[in-house]
């Protein structure tokens, strides 16, 4: 779950602030109006804000090492265990417990999922040692969700509660391929991969699409999506919010053509999604994360050119209408760059900034983000 966090926290959070270039847009909450860009642990890649917790607490990566940064915009390492030499956090609860994967740069990247409490002196790992564990996220309840060697599962006090199966409706050849967020009624997300040989068409089929495991033991429901069995064509959940809306994106890779096409679902999960506008001047638009009850969304406005994203800007999308660009610190040039992975009911945003541009790079966070949105002029 993407944390949520007091206004009275948000001042806190503007140390360091940084005046934000760009139109504002309409009134919103009552706060002010920023861009902080944060410090990294050593000075080597700077990271990304991936969640947000209580007193103005954010956390993601810095360094390429799980990190989070206090009220005051100091930096902190976590803990790593033996054996695993990077990692990020991707999830805080309201109070302060953590969770993230750890990886080891060995052969086959081997990664665990991992909680940590704020203040504590070690994380604690939750699952096996594998190329296919971790991507863990934790709920204000403590429920953690994880990948752990390949199967889903939720822990509840320290314990596995439940494995999480494939969709019932599914072919035998699915498979969990991450899991992406819990909300606080307990409703899981994440995502499922299929790939079999179709005999009576003599073909391939290929399928990414999302799937939500609600609270109580109900049936594992499969999101629908546009494209079904096209092997160049993937559907990506990425965030659940409170109400059990779904935010993601349909992805299509194929040599150098690429694009990005933001998806929105309702429950009870039996149409296929909507498709947000997109930010004005921008070809393509990907959703990352969404607020747990204030019905807003973040993500990147993206254009490639012959398949390399030579545009990207951090977007936000207040429920309704086309999405809206997020501005860059002041004084950054047009090939600055920025992406958006996490949103809180405060109207705060999280992500990453690359400063190529002389200002600074770093992990990002935009305070009353609605109000600072606006439109691109071409």
């Amino acid at each position: 779950m993407r944390g949520t966090t007091s206004a009275a926290a948000t001042a806190a959070v503007l140390a360091g602030l940084i005046t934000a270039a760009g139109p504002a847009a309409a009134a919103g909450p009552a706060c002010t109006p920023g861009i902080t860009v944060l410090p990294s642990l050593t000075g080597g890649p700077a990271g990304s804000v991936r969640a947000f917790g209580p007193d103005g607490l954010a956390v993601g990566s810095s360094s390429g090492l799980p990190a989070y940064w206090t009220a005051d915009g100091r930096v902190h390492a976590v803990p790593m265990p033996e054996g695993f030499q990077e990692g990020t956090v991707t999830a805080v609860n309201g109070k302060g417990l953590m969770a993230g994967t750890v990886r080891s740069t060995a052969q086959g990247s081997p990664g665990a999922a991992f909680t940590y409490q704020l203040g504590a002196g070690s994380v604690r790992l939750v699952t096996a040692t594998s190329a296919r564990s971790g991507g863990a996220e934790v709920n204000d309840a403590g429920h953690v969700v994880a990948l752990d060697d390949g199967v889903a599962k939720e822990w509840v006090n320290g314990k596995v509660a439940r494995e999480l199966p494939v969709p019932a409706d599914a072919h035998p050849s699915t498979v969990i391929s991450s899991v992406n967020g819990i909300n606080r009624r307990g409703d899981v997300l994440g995502t499922a991969y299929t790939n079999y040989w179709d005999q009576d068409n003599d073909q391939i089929v290929s399928k990414t699409f999302p799937v939500v495991w609600p609270a109580g033991g109900y049936p594992t429901a499969s999101l629908p999506v546009w494209n079904d069995g096209d092997q160049t064509v993937g559907t990506h959940a990425t965030g659940i919010d409170d109400k059990g809306r779904v935010v993601g994106y349909e992805k299509l890779s194929h040599r150098d053509w690429q694009e990005r096409k933001p998806a929105v679902w309702k429950r009870p999960y039996d149409a296929l999604p909507a498709g947000p506008g997109l930010v004005a001047g921008y070809e393509h638009l990907t959703l990352d994360a969404v607020s747990p009850t204030a019905n807003t969304a973040v993500g990147s406005a993206v254009t490639f050119v012959e398949g390399y994203p030579n545009h990207i800007r951090a977007a936000y999308w207040p429920g309704a209408g086309a999405a809206k660009a997020l501005p860059h610190p002041a004084g950054a040039t047009q090939d600055a760059r920025s992406e958006a992975f996490a949103v809180s009911d405060d109207d705060r945003v999280g992500g990453s900034y690359w400063g190529w541009d002389g200002v600074g790079s770093g992990a990002v966070i935009w305070t009353c983000a609605g109000r600072q949105a606006y439109t691109p002029q071409s």
